[in-house]
Formats: structure tokens, C-alpha cells, sequence
């Protein structure tokens, strides 16, 4: 056989095409393709799909947070990538409006998939809707009548993907004067007679019950635990029927309410009875096992142990010490041109203050420095704890891990997710399983001993 030195034009002509194919030509900017050369719309390609996020640093995150749910049934991939495509970056309008249709959609397809008998799709449909409800509540300002009924037809949806499910699942409230605070509960189906290994779960400053769930409480599920998930004021399920109740710093009040209900239940087994916490909930959770010793284990993800600094550290600057006159309040936030505080800059802003109770972003800043976890409180906890992090978090969520690492009075381990893993970011939520692997079989093999 003879080796060719050089391409016939035959040849020439086959390799030129491939290559058109591989790499088509870009047109400069106004240039028209000549007639009969194919187009972007005619010729034929995998997808149109592109893996593209966003310019926008915190939507980028957001995305990411859509796609990881993916891997418990909160989001489709090619969906989610879709929407990025029509969002407009950085504007919480443009992504309200098209998780919102999303979650409509596939609402309405899970509804007819049910009519027709087909239970198992309903629920993958009804979870896709009831976790796109959830990203278009996230952006939407708390003042919106209009976040309060995304939040709920979100509730909806999961509670209709727990019946096709036919999962024991129970919504129920726990007392907190004349505004309960929401809360569900999953009785491990395999337990039988005997009481059993219980996994309570809150989750922070934006995560809801049912993302929890998607999260952390399928997994726990699959390995066996009763599941328990709480809420407290502030929080985004108790916004959609209390809009006004802000955060509190003692946690420790819900987590007593959540233990004496748990632990009332026949099929509680009292020595083994953990708590997680994620985000702010992990300041939530570090107070509740300060004061709480009916606790038998404590994962917290990440330890905040003081909110304050956790706060000033994304802001780069305290606004509790910024003069009055340079101060925000509610009432000016929409008076503030785009060019000077961008849109989702300017929502974030008037929902932490709306849900903090302040009325100026100084005063909110203020009210943060209440909500610390003391070293006195930190050598309280003295059951087993978990401490997770993100490599990729920066400087104070690793200082704060650090720190609680050393504090706390009982037994500790930690672990610091990388960017191998896949996981370095914020509650790890581009690999979901890997984080509930670290996290549930630490606290298998700790009651596995008891």
C-alpha cells in the first residue's frame, strides 16, 4: 500500500468538508452566507443546546444549584440550560418569568400524565415543577404578593409528587403563637414496629423544606432514617404564609418545639436522633445543639458561628459602621438608579433587610451581630458533630469551620469538599450525592455503635 505525501484533490475536497462540518465558518458581523451554503438553522448538528451559564456570578450560582438537583429528580439538564438561554444575566425579572412558565409546564403535564395512570412520571414531573417554582421564588422580592404563591404552588407540587409517590409523607406545624411554623415528616416505611434512627433537617436563608428534601432528604431516606424537616421564622416557608415574621437569633426555641415533637412519636428511637443544618442553617442548627443535649449527633454544613462576619465577608466592607448619612433604607432602595446598584443587587438588598426587620441595610447589619454561636455555647455541644465546608467558599466560611472545629466540647470530624470533588462550592450543590455520601455514612457508622 503507498503512502500518499500529499492530499489528491479528491481528497482535498472530502477533508475541507469535514471540516466545514466540525467547525463551521463564522460570518462577521452583517455578512450573509452565500446561496446554497448551509445555515446554523438547516444543517444538521447534535443540539442547539449550549452549556452556557451566566456573566452574572451569583445567577451563575443559582443555575449550578438547579442543575445539582438533578441528581435526586429536582431538575432536568437540558431544560435548565434552556431556560439560561432566554434569561436576560443579571436580571431577576427575566428569571422569575421563565421558571415560573417552566414550572407551569411541567405542572400541567404531571397533572395529565396522572389522569392517565402514569403515577411514577406525575411524581418526576410534579418534583421538576415544585424545584422551578422554588429558583422563581428565589428572585422574586418578598414584597410580591406574587413570591408568596410561587412558594405555594411549589408546596403544591411536591406534596402531589408525595401522593403519586403513595410516600408516608405528613405536612404538618409546629406551635409558634399565632404563627405555626411549617414542617413535614417521612416515616421510614421499612422500620416496622421498632423505633428507628431519625434525621431531623433546616435549612437557611433561601433553601426550602422541599429542596431539603431533594438535597439531603431523599438520601437520608434511602438509607433508612425517619425524617424530620423543620422551619423556623424567616425562613422561605414560613414567608409564604407569614410575610412578615422575620429571622430570630434563638434557634435553640424551634429546635426544643422540633425534639419534643420528634421524640414523642412511636417510632423515634431516642439514642439516635441527629440534626443537620445547612447554610445559615448551620448557624441554626450549631445553636440548637448548644442547647439542646436530647441531640445524639450534629452535622453541620457549613458551621457559621457568627453570621455577622459571615455577611461582611460577601459585602467586603461592615455596613453596621457606615455613617447614617450613606445609609439605605427601605424606602430609597427603588430610587437608586441601575447604574449604581443593578437589579438583583437591589433585591437582595431590600429582602435581607425585609427579613431581618430593619428598616435601612445599616440597621440590618446591626441586628446580624445577635446572631453568634459564643465559644461558651460552641464547648456546650458536646454530642458527636460533623463540620462540612467548600474549599471554594472563601477566607470566613473556613475561618468559621476552623474555628468551631477547635471550640466545640464534643467529639468532632470534618470534611473540606475540593474542586476534584466537585463540590467545593456553597452546601456542595454541584455534587449532591458525594455530599449526602460524606454526611450520612459518617452518622451510619456513629449509630451503627450505638
Amino acid at each position: 500500500m503507498s503512502t500518499p505525501t500529499a492530499a489528491t484533490p479528491p481528497r482535498r475536497a472530502f477533508l475541507a468538508a469535514a471540516a466545514s462540518t466540525l467547525a463551521p465558518p463564522v460570518l462577521a458581523q452583517g455578512q450573509t452566507a452565500p446561496s446554497g451554503t448551509d445555515t446554523p438553522a438547516s444543517r444538521l448538528e447534535r443540539s442547539r443546546t449550549r452549556v452556557q451559564g451566566f456573566a452574572d456570578a451569583e445567577m451563575d450560582y443559582q443555575l449550578l444549584r438547579q442543575l445539582g438537583a438533578a441528581r435526586y429528580g429536582g431538575a432536568s439538564v437540558g431544560e435548565c440550560l434552556a431556560l439560561a438561554q432566554r434569561i436576560d444575566n443579571g436580571v431577576p425579572a427575566s428569571w422569575v418569568q421563565e421558571f415560573a412558565a417552566a414550572g407551569a409546564r411541567q405542572e400541567a403535564d404531571a397533572l395529565a400524565r396522572a389522569r392517565r395512570g402514569h403515577a411514577a412520571s406525575a411524581r418526576d414531573q410534579y418534583l421538576v415543577a415544585c424545584n422551578n417554582y422554588r429558583a422563581a421564588e428565589y428572585y422574586s422580592s418578598v414584597q410580591d404578593p406574587g413570591h408568596a404563591r410561587l412558594g405555594l404552588q411549589s408546596r403544591d407540587c411536591f406534596a402531589a409528587a408525595m401522593r403519586a409517590h403513595g410516600a408516608p409523607f405528613e405536612a404538618f406545624s409546629l406551635p409558634w403563637g399565632d404563627t405555626p411554623l411549617p414542617a413535614y415528616y417521612f416515616r421510614n416505611p421499612l422500620a416496622g414496629a421498632r423505633p428507628g434512627k431519625t434525621l431531623l433537617i433546616i435549612s437557611g436563608y433561601d433553601g426550602t423544606l422541599e429542596e431539603t428534601w431533594l438535597a439531603y432528604g431523599r438520601a437520608a431516606q434511602e438509607r433508612g432514617y425517619h425524617l424530620m424537616l423543620i422551619t423556623g421564622p424567616g425562613q422561605m416557608d414560613t414567608l409564604r404564609f407569614h410575610p412578615r415574621m422575620a429571622f430570630i437569633p434563638e434557634y435553640e426555641r424551634i429546635g426544643k418545639l422540633a425534639l419534643d415533637h420528634v421524640l414523642a412519636r412511636p417510632g423515634t428511637d431516642a439514642r439516635r436522633v441527629a440534626l443537620m443544618g445547612i447554610s445559615y442553617g448551620g448557624y441554626f442548627a450549631s445553636r440548637i445543639a448548644a442547647h439542646e443535649p436530647r441531640l445524639r449527633a450534629l452535622i453541620a454544613n457549613s458551621p457559621i458561628v457568627d453570621l455577622h462576619a459571615y455577611m461582611v465577608s460577601f459585602v467586603g466592607f461592615d455596613p453596621a459602621e457606615m455613617p447614617d448619612a450613606q445609609d439605605i433604607r427601605l424606602a430609597d432602595v427603588d430610587h437608586i438608579p441601575p447604574s449604581v446598584l443593578p437589579p438583583q443587587t437591589r433585591e437582595m438588598m431590600r429582602n435581607l433587610m425585609l427579613r431581618l426587620g430593619q428598616p435601612s441595610f445599616k440597621q440590618t447589619y446591626r441586628r446580624l451581630r445577635d446572631f453568634r454561636v459564643s465559644d461558651d455555647d460552641l464547648r456546650r455541644i458536646r454530642c458527636p458533630t460533623l463540620a462540612l465546608v467548600g474549599q471554594g467558599e472563601g477566607k470566613e466560611p473556613l475561618a468559621q469551620h476552623a474555628h468551631f472545629l477547635q471550640t466545640v466540647g464534643g467529639p468532632s470530624a470534618s470534611h473540606v469538599f475540593t474542586v476534584e470533588e466537585g463540590a467545593d462550592g456553597h452546601c456542595q450543590i454541584g455534587n449532591l450525592a458525594y455530599s449526602a455520601a460524606v454526611s450520612m455514612d459518617w452518622l451510619d457508622e456513629l449509630f451503627a455503635v450505638r
